[in-house]
């Protein structure tokens, strides 16, 4: 073994028994390994003497023919530093977390009238970031419910006292429909809009309790003065954050900001889940799969609490765990809970925890059977791809002079259809027949919602037709920081042409190219099942328009009858008594005497 080496053992012994971080070498120079340590000659000495160790160690060890080390004041130091080497160097034998994207923050701008907003990108000029969230859906949800608690402008315009005074500046149709209280020509005043912001920064930080009860007050002053209308607003205000706080809360408030870890654990992978709870409400939640290597999971937990915390921004002093990592972070209390609520909320990140291992192990078996289908080579060598296809997404537009226009997604795993996973969507930003425009909403959507939930993404995406397409397609990936990151392709049908991003020409395959079948099996597919969910959306359609063309039938009573008997045929059959106590004896008499008169 290479750590026996004399040189290297003579190095060892020089070490110091101080907190710091060790680097190992392999032959090439290359750093194979990171660890940290409490007492560095004590840790890098035990990979001599242990004779226990791993098969994974094992490896390690005979691969070690050079070692470097670095001093520091303390442990956490030791995994501060070791934290940001591994991430710099990422080497062989070290976990790493499988999590490299983006999540949203709620931004409450450093402005005079602060705008509150969604973002991605934390730039620090002063604004406050709360976040980071890694549900889109619960970001949104906050978000709207702070838009429909208070009148904040969404407008860009720079509005300090000189532009304000200047008038240069007209209210916009936010103003108009009731949605923004005007700042721009002076409508509220920079103290009552600050008074907002006080009360958004309480709900972000999940004190609900404090802000209903300042509004409480301010609805009774209100009252107090004859001012009803403005109550009856707040009222309305307390009652959305009544019910988004019933949904919220899940211990008692006497639970104060603390951060939960659960640990679960296979062979192979190590699965941690984060809890954020702060005035007894769970306010972000998180799961992480790590690969294990040599650590031990102590080591693992100690690594996930630190990255996630830093991913999170959270500076909680408690910290519930289900045992103690092996590093202690200065400032913070570990609790591990045997009872009450501290116990209910490890019991419920750890249910999460196991939601989560379950989810990631179906991935797993689909990506690691014994023998790889030949298929998924043969695409691979054919296509020139970076890796095998194990997940081939295809997505096709359907609509008919545009109306209804809707797109399908396929799924493909392992070569077969995942029908489970196929999408289909209603296009909701297109107007009229236009492929470009709803090949890159439709692209859009699906992998910022992929971004958004933490699913893996596909190996392969093919698009159903050409250059055109294509780069629709390839302009909502750059919009998400996707591009180059998944492979995409566009399939022409007329003459079966694939077409790659930045190639003018066609890359044509042979007729009996097994990767082109299997290409055009997937499009056809996605044809078949988008062509199925526009013709019921065209049936429904025309359904409905038969009972709207009877005069004196409105839709609530084409939709009471479509509910009661299913199709036209079925109420067309129907007694004058039947219909009637659906939709009333006057137009139960309409429709009866329509549909007579028509037979």
């Amino acid at each position: 073994m290479a750590l026996y080496d004399k040189n290297l053992r003579e190095k060892i012994s020089e070490l110091p028994r101080r907190p710091g971080v060790y680097q190992y070498f392999d032959a090439s120079g290359t750093i194979i390994y990171i660890g940290k340590a409490k007492n560095l000659k004590n840790r890098v000495s035990s990979y001599l003497s242990k004779r226990n160790q791993s098969n994974k160690t094992l490896l390690l060890v005979r691969q070690i023919e050079d070692l470097r080390y670095i001093v520091v004041d303390s442990e956490q130091d030791a995994l501060l530093l070791e934290n940001n080497l591994i991430k710099k160097y990422k080497p062989k034998y070290n976990i790493l977390l499988k999590d490299d994207k983006s999540y949203p923050w709620i931004c409450i701008k450093k402005e005079h009238f602060p705008r509150v907003f969604l973002t991605r990108q934390y730039i620090r000029d002063g604004s406050e970031y709360f976040g980071p969230y890694t549900s889109s859906k619960l970001a949104n949800t906050l978000l709207n419910l702070i838009r429909s608690l208070f009148k904040l402008r969404t407008c860009y315009h720079v509005l300090d006292g000189k532009s304000i005074f200047s008038r240069k500046i007209k209210a916009c149709l936010e103003y108009h429909i009731g949605n923004c209280l005007a700042p721009c020509e002076g409508r509220i005043s920079q103290e009552e809009y600050q008074e907002f912001i006080i009360q958004i920064r309480n709900i972000l930080k999940g004190n609900l309790s404090l802000v209903i009860q300042t509004m409480n007050q301010k609805m009774q002053n209100y009252s107090a003065q004859l001012k009803f209308e403005e109550a009856d607003q707040v009222k309305k205000a307390l009652s959305l954050l009544r019910n988004y706080q019933s949904k919220s809360t899940i211990v008692r408030t006497t639970v104060h900001d603390i951060d939960v870890f659960s640990y679960l654990e296979t062979e192979e992978y190590a699965y941690i889940n984060y809890l954020r709870v702060m005035h007894g409400a769970v306010i972000q939640v998180h799961s992480v799969e790590l690969e294990k290597k040599i650590e031990e999971r102590e080591a693992i937990l100690a690594f996930a609490i630190y990255e996630i915390r830093q991913l999170m921004d959270s500076h909680s002093k408690e910290i519930i765990v289900p045992f103690l990592p092996d590093v202690e972070l200065e400032g913070v209390k570990y609790v591990i809970p045997t009872q009450g609520d501290k116990k209910q909320l490890l019991d419920l990140s750890t249910r999460n925890a196991s939601y989560f291992k379950s989810d990631r192990e179906s991935r797993h078996i689909v990506k690691n059977e014994d023998s790889i289908p030949s298929l998924l080579q043969t695409i691979q060598e054919e296509l020139k791809l970076p890796r095998l296809p194990y997940r081939i997404e295809c997505f096709d537009n359907s609509n008919i002079q545009g109306t209804h226009p809707v797109s399908a997604c396929t799924v493909f795993l392992n070569g077969h259809p995942a029908k489970r996973e196929y999408r289909k969507f209603h296009v909701k930003t297109v107007v009229g027949a236009d492929d470009f425009a709803t090949m890159e909403e439709v692209i859009f959507r699906r992998y910022s919602r992929v971004l958004d939930e933490g699913r893996d993404l596909p190996d392969l995406i093919v698009i159903d037709g050409g250059k055109g397409q294509l780069h629709s397609a390839l302009k909502s990936l750059r919009k998400l920081d996707l591009e180059g990151k998944i492979p995409i392709l566009g399939l022409a049908e007329r003459m079966e042409e694939i077409y790659f991003p930045g190639d003018n020409y066609p890359y044509v395959l042979g007729k009996n190219s097994l990767a082109l079948k299997t290409l055009m099996h997937i499009r056809d597919e996605a044809h078949r099942f988008g062509i199925t969910f526009h013709r019921k959306l065209r049936e429904k359609s025309q359904t409905i328009s038969v009972l709207s063309s009877i005069p004196g039938i409105g839709k609530e009573a084409e939709l009471s009858l479509l509910q009661q008997f299913k199709s036209v045929s079925e109420i067309a059959s129907k007694s004058f008594e039947e219909l009637a106590a659906v939709i009333g004896k006057k137009r139960a008499g309409i429709i009866y005497h329509y549909f007579r008169n028509e037979a």
